[in-house]
């Protein structure tokens, strides 16, 4: 009997391929059934529930919908229902994000909200999960079947999910999220041949901190992660404020540092004076922002540099001698409780 071997990284590397496309898809659907869920005039704040990558989508739809709604949102640490008591929720609605929907803590905190009267709506990738039927309304992100541990067309399809689902309660976005799906759809074309020097830099890399402000500061927290879990390098994500502010001192020892930049205007005084801060003191900065200058949403262009640098996390893990598509401690599916 032939036995055939898997290369290390196929299945990443299928996956990230794959992303635009579910990017595109997701980002013009139509999700206006949550306009008989969520009245925003009754609605006084939004409350994300997740953990890991689905986290730090969530970071990325909290500064895309408070821009647009002027509602505020936060995340709920999970933890709240699962092993701690009930708390009182007014006039809120509930965004859980998750891959696989199969998390208890998930949903002990659906069905907590849901109790205090409040909406639930579900963004994940897995049909018919416990959190699905938990919640009031799922967004399936439709991305298919993920065989890689580290996710990637999941979390690229769950951003743009949630920017479908702030179209149906702000139809001004539309034209956004259309343009936004376009240019996705461009990027798949896109050989970005000027990050083989990030590769590089990371190769040699011992400690990283991965900036950002606003959007740019979840996709900070994925390429951060990513970064952890693929080739085991130890990556912080912080905000290019909040990094000023006594971490800068690590400068002083080797350290790289990446930015991301996705383009708004509010946080380039930010991102400038990181930048600048950081070469003064001696680090390795390496700064990016995605190629397309046209695109008016934080949330896509956060995406956008998420995918550009998931090729460099797995090439990098293969030139380790790694296989990115398992790493050895992690499963998955991680079910917290």
């Amino acid at each position: 009997m032939i036995t055939f071997h898997k290369k290390p990284g196929q299945f990443m590397a299928a996956e990230i391929l794959e992303a635009p496309e579910v990017f595109a898809s997701n980002a013009i659907a139509d999700h206006s059934l949550a306009v008989s869920l969520i009245d925003l005039n009754k609605t006084r704040a939004f409350y994300t529930i997740a953990r890991g990558s689905s986290d730090a989508v969530a970071n990325i739809l909290s500064y895309l919908f408070m821009s647009r709604l002027r509602k505020p949102v936060t995340s709920l640490p999970p933890s709240i229902f699962s092993i701690y008591m009930d708390i009182q929720i007014c006039d809120a609605a509930g965004l859980v994000i998750s891959q696989s929907g199969t998390s208890d803590d998930l949903v002990a905190c659906t069905k907590g909200i849901r109790k205090a009267n409040g909406k639930v709506i579900a963004l994940t990738n897995r049909p018919g999960s416990p959190v699905e039927n938990a919640a009031d309304l799922t967004i399936p992100v439709n991305a298919g079947v993920e065989r890689a541990v580290p996710a990637t067309k999941s979390v690229i399809g769950s951003i743009a999910a949630g920017m479908s689902l702030l179209t149906a309660l702000d139809p001004a976005y539309r034209n956004i999220a259309e343009d936004a799906s376009a240019s996705m759809r461009h990027l798949s074309h896109t050989d970005f041949t000027e990050l083989e020097k990030l590769r590089f830099a990371l190769q040699r890399a011992h400690h990283v901190y991965v900036l950002g402000r606003g959007a740019g500061f979840g996709a900070a927290q994925e390429v951060a992660l990513k970064l952890k879990e693929t080739i085991a390098l130890h990556a912080e994500a912080y905000s290019a404020a909040e990094v000023l502010h006594g971490p800068l001192q690590l400068a002083t020892n080797a350290l790289f540092v990446l930015i991301l930049d996705t383009g708004e205007p509010e946080s380039h005084a930010s991102l400038d004076k990181a930048e600048l801060m950081f070469r003064t003191a001696g680090a390795d900065v390496f700064r990016l922002a995605p190629q397309d200058k046209s695109l008016s949403c934080p949330a896509a262009a956060a995406a956008m540099l998420i995918l550009m640098l998931y090729p460099v996390v797995l090439n990098t893990a293969l030139d380790m001698g790694l296989d990115p598509d398992s790493p050895s401690t992690l499963s998955k599916v991680t079910r917290t409780s």
